[in-house]
């Protein structure tokens, strides 16, 4: 009996690419070979920006589903193809437009700021959008009277709110990545590596961050150690972005910051990594699963995201 030949995904997806005139934009906590086949690799607001600005019929989302969700939202006239619906977000799911609401509802009168990590949904209630790249700017450029409700992440809010002494309410909701990392065993490799530096996401909790020799979002930690002079580091985010941290300078030496429970597995995003090479050329042959939003949603989303982004272009935002 012949045997089937292989499928070479990589080389399929490029033709795909090309015949369909599809992009692929994928996270930094993807998996690097998925991160070599992207179009375009960057954090959320960059890729935000990417999204609204490009040439293309089809985008493929290799991320999470709010990622695709703010594609579309950005791109309504394009179809978004994300290749596994069941990439959700546990940041995204920590605050339902229920849950939000009845939040809003408890704390009026103050303007709305939710993180990107939020449903469709949830960016529709809100006043303006925030990545974690800009979020201390977003706060910074309304008026040192206006107060302000941040969801959902618990600990980049308060993050903010630390940094920029606003009267800001924060929305109970974690991701369970950054939630995980254990500062006892940080601690414990710093002192095996006592020349590393430890680099920590906001979204971390107030411990791992007041440890720190600099936080930053995902690109404000690729941006550290592109310029740092150190050449060890303790990276506390979602080991994904080591990746690019090794082609940027594959001199320096990148630890991933432990988990409190080693045998969990925990400090990956498993949501990230339901995403591989077979699921997104399938997705790309098939053109599904696609994202499909209501007119009146993406209307309502669009508005704040869009406010963000022209915060954002302005000089020193």
């Amino acid at each position: 009996m012949k045997k089937t030949k292989p499928i070479d995904y990589i080389t399929e997806i490029e033709k795909l690419k090309r015949k369909k005139n599809a992009i692929i934009l994928a996270h930094y906590y993807q998996t690097g070979d998925i991160q070599d086949i992207a179009d375009f690799v960057g954090d959320s607001l960059a890729l935000s920006q990417k999204a609204a600005s490009n040439d293309a019929d089809i985008i493929l989302f290799a991320g999470v589903k709010f990622m695709a969700e703010t594609a579309k939202i950005l791109s309504p006239g394009k179809k978004v193809l994300l290749p596994d619906v069941e990439a959700g977000c546990s940041l995204a799911d920590s605050c339902t437009a229920e849950e939000f609401t009845k939040f809003i509802n408890e704390n009026p009168g103050r303007t709305i700021i939710s993180y990107v990590n939020t449903t469709a949904e949830i960016k529709a209630l809100s006043d303006i959008i925030c990545t974690s790249s800009n979020a201390v700017q977003i706060v910074n450029s309304f008026p040192e009277k206006e107060k302000f409700i941040f969801a959902p992440d618990r600990n980049l809010g308060n993050y903010v709110k630390n940094l920029t002494g606003r009267d800001i309410v924060v929305f109970n909701g974690a991701c369970h990545v950054h939630e995980e990392f254990s500062i006892e065993n940080i601690l414990k490799l710093k002192e095996e590596n006592p020349e590393a530096k430890i680099i920590v996401h906001p979204e971390c909790e107030l411990p791992v961050r007041m440890i720190a020799d600099y936080i930053g979002s995902t690109s404000g930690l690729l941006s550290f150690i592109k310029k740092d002079e150190g050449n060890c580091y303790i990276v506390a985010t979602e080991p994904g972005i080591i990746h690019q941290m090794k082609k940027a300078n594959p001199d320096k030496i990148y630890i991933p910051a432990p988990p409190k429970d080693s045998t969990c597995g925990c400090k990956e995003c498993n949501f990230m990594k339901l995403i591989t090479v077979e699921k997104i050329y399938n997705c790309l042959k098939n053109e599904n699963p696609e994202i499909i939003l209501d007119e009146k949603t993406m209307e309502n989303a669009r508005k704040p995201i869009m406010k963000m982004m022209q915060i954002s272009e302005k000089p020193g935002l």
